[in-house]
């Protein structure tokens, strides 16, 4: 099901395709890999399921099920980051993450799964099923897509992925007129060569995020931990050593020779 008026975009190259299921092998044993350890985490810190289902616009407007694993507890709350996306797209601002702010909806370990980019990892079952690419534009959830206007739709032209040029040429230091505008860039000049240097770009990338969201973590670590020592109450009570008894003082005695 398609929710755009947009023309049907030309066929895919069958090199990309071909790219596409080169990669998907090559990525299966990670992904068995990270099964497991997600599977550790969810059976520790939040019971559910390890997949996370949700709605996503792909190529040409068509309405697909994108696959994750889950980061976040069983029943978190949608409408923070509804309005995070609303204020973001208004104000012409950096697309920085929830994350960033210690998002609470995320379980213990949950944000390096993202900020590593591992919980995008089951995508590779998207491209199986031709929903997906490995590289293309970031899918838009759906209430993302009433900020769209008819120029900025042309994005949906090409098939999304789970890397794309906006990923590695800023990601969330860009705003979403900068994101839009490279997401146009990468249909107009589609090419093997491009995807290659984009998937090679990919890893330096999410290492860059893990340590800066290490960093992040550390700053807003060492900030509670200021504001806790400012804050100490007036009326906690203040131990007072106690005196010392004084004795009375006695020359060293001499002896007597």
């Amino acid at each position: 099901m398609s929710v755009l008026p947009i023309s049907a975009a030309a066929a895919l190259p069958r090199w990309k395709r071909t790219l596409d299921l080169a990669g998907v092998l090559v990525a299966l044993p990670l992904l068995g890999v990270c099964v497991l350890l997600v599977w550790i985490l969810v059976l520790l810190f939040s019971r559910g399921p390890i997949f996370f289902e949700q709605e996503r616009i792909g190529l040409d407007g068509r309405v697909f099920r994108l696959l994750k694993f889950r980061t976040m507890h069983l029943g978190a709350e949608t409408d923070s980051h509804r309005a995070h996306v609303a204020a973001l797209f208004r104000s012409g601002t950096p697309m920085q993450k929830l994350d960033g702010r210690r998002d609470p909806r995320l379980f213990p370990g949950g944000w390096l799964l993202r900020a590593s980019g591992l919980d995008e990892l089951p995508q590779i079952l998207n491209v199986l099923r031709s929903e997906m690419s490995l590289v293309g534009p970031r899918p838009c959830l759906p209430y993302e897509l009433e900020h769209f206007d008819a120029a900025q739709r042309r994005r949906f032209a090409a098939m999304p992925g789970l890397t794309g040029l906006w990923q590695v040429s800023g990601k969330n230091r860009t705003t979403f007129e900068k994101m839009i505008q490279l997401d146009l860039a990468y249909r107009e000049r589609l090419s093997l060569r491009g995807d290659l240097w984009i998937l090679a770009r990919t890893a330096p990338v999410l290492l860059g995020q893990v340590l800066e969201a290490l960093r992040v973590r550390r700053r807003a670590r060492i900030a509670v931990l200021g504001v806790d020592s400012r804050e100490a109450p007036a009326s906690r009570a203040v131990a007072v050593p106690r005196p010392i008894p004084s004795t009375p003082h006695r020359p060293p005695s001499i002896p007597v020779p």
